[in-house]
């Protein structure tokens, strides 16, 4: 089944599922194919921006990346790592001492809760294989 994208003479504009091109052009012919609006047999196709292809069996399955590992290769890559001062650094930059920057490292649960404590916000990502230990 083929979905088309289909538009009357007045500028309706609608949906029409049909075995292929042939089987809407012979509908199409005869006067079967209308504007569910107003009626109107003048209907065109209008460009569709998609296609559904066809699966083929010769073709192997695509893998998609794992999530956690492109956040921790975007983290790597664009946060400075900081080590265990994490909660130093960030305290840092919630009150104005340091440069706001992208920081990344490792803290202790006491240290999180003082983080919090003082309004400044963090996330954890889980260890991956590829960083080896949390990144905040």
């Amino acid at each position: 089944m083929i979905a088309y994208d289909l538009k009357c003479l007045n500028g309706h504009q609608f949906e029409g599922w049909f075995d292929g091109a042939k089987a809407f052009e012979k509908q199409q012919k005869k006067g079967l194919v209308t504007c569910p609006v107003c009626g109107s047999a003048e209907v065109e196709r209008l460009f569709s921006p998609f296609g559904i292809a066809r699966h083929r069996h010769n073709d192997a399955p695509a893998e998609l990346p794992n999530p956690l590992e492109l956040m921790a290769r975007y983290v790597t890559d664009n946060f400075e790592d900081v080590g265990s001062d994490f909660a130093k650094e960030a305290l840092k930059m919630h009150y104005g001492v340091a440069d706001h920057r992208n920081i990344r490292g490792v803290s202790s649960e006491q240290e999180e809760n003082t983080l919090r404590e003082e309004g400044v916000e963090f996330f954890k990502l889980p260890v991956t294989k590829q960083t080896g230990r949390n990144n905040n």
